[in-house]
């Protein structure tokens, strides 16, 4: 994508270090802090409720992810998109295993319609569930892809750059759509791949606060590592370490591997 010059926002990223706020699942989250850092992010995984609007007002971007849930953690998530909302603090919501329970879809629903989200990404059956669309989930695997009427049918009704993520990735935010097809198969064997392209997306999204480019600059940073790492990898462990090394690695050439396709 021409108009995205991804180096030099890698750059100014780095040279800013963004403290991005996330609220998690355990699963992933040591994943998410060692991918932030590598990056060049500052990351804090904080949920209590007594802590988190304090936390998210300094943040440059706050990124809540679903994949773990209970009262209290809903309770804390709005509250800090609210705050995060009140304070220009821009948000990432990831949907995780949406489609999968009632409280999944339901709680994701709710955190659209009560904060202002600026980025929702998901795997296809997530942004299938959120909308309307059932039965496209096991757990949080998705069983179908989101083709891009579903993404515009999202992005929508939540007013939200919506990003459906696949073999081929879509996005948009109705007025702007693209597709990316970096990326490799490696990646569905590693628990908690997608949380940590959240982290990285977020960590776009701090810096440039354009919902658009940085959800296609988290996406071709991401894909374009993982594709490296996935050489000389010996399976899902190794390829997971060699990930995190790669987007530590990122450089002005890595990018000339983007494959993006504005529609």
């Amino acid at each position: 994508m021409n108009s995205i010059d991804y180096w030099n926002d890698l750059e100014e990223l780095r040279r800013r270090k963004p403290l991005i706020h996330h609220l998690m699942n355990f699963v992933a989250m040591n994943d998410a802090a060692n991918i932030t850092l590598a990056l060049g992010a500052s990351p804090i995984m904080a949920h209590a409720a007594e802590e988190v609007e304090e936390l998210v007002s300094i943040a440059g971007a706050l990124y809540i992810n679903i994949g773990t849930l209970d009262r209290e953690w809903i309770e804390s998530m709005l509250m800090a998109g609210r705050a995060a909302n009140k304070n220009g603090v821009p948000v990432l919501l990831d949907p995780v295993g949406a489609g999968a329970s009632r409280l999944r879809t339901e709680t994701a629903r709710r955190i659209l319609a009560e904060v202002e989200i600026s980025i929702v990404k998901g795997n296809g059956g997530e942004i299938m569930a959120l909308a309307g669309r059932s039965g496209l989930t096991k757990g949080v695997d998705s069983l179908g892809e989101a083709e891009m009427d579903v993404v515009d049918l999202v992005a929508r009704e939540f007013g939200a750059t919506t990003v459906a993520t696949g073999p081929v990735d879509h996005v948009s935010n109705l007025k702007q759509r693209a597709e990316v097809m970096n990326g490799t198969p490696m990646l569905q064997l590693v628990t908690g791949s997608g949380c940590m392209l959240g982290s990285v997306m977020s960590s776009f999204l701090a810096t440039s606060r354009d919902p658009f480019k940085a959800a296609i600059e988290g996406l071709v940073a991401f894909e374009v590592a993982a594709e490296t790492a996935v050489e000389g990898s010996d399976g899902p462990a190794s390829f997971k370490v060699r990930l995190i090394d790669e987007v530590y690695k990122l450089n002005k050439d890595s990018f000339a591997r983007a494959k993006v396709r504005i529609l």
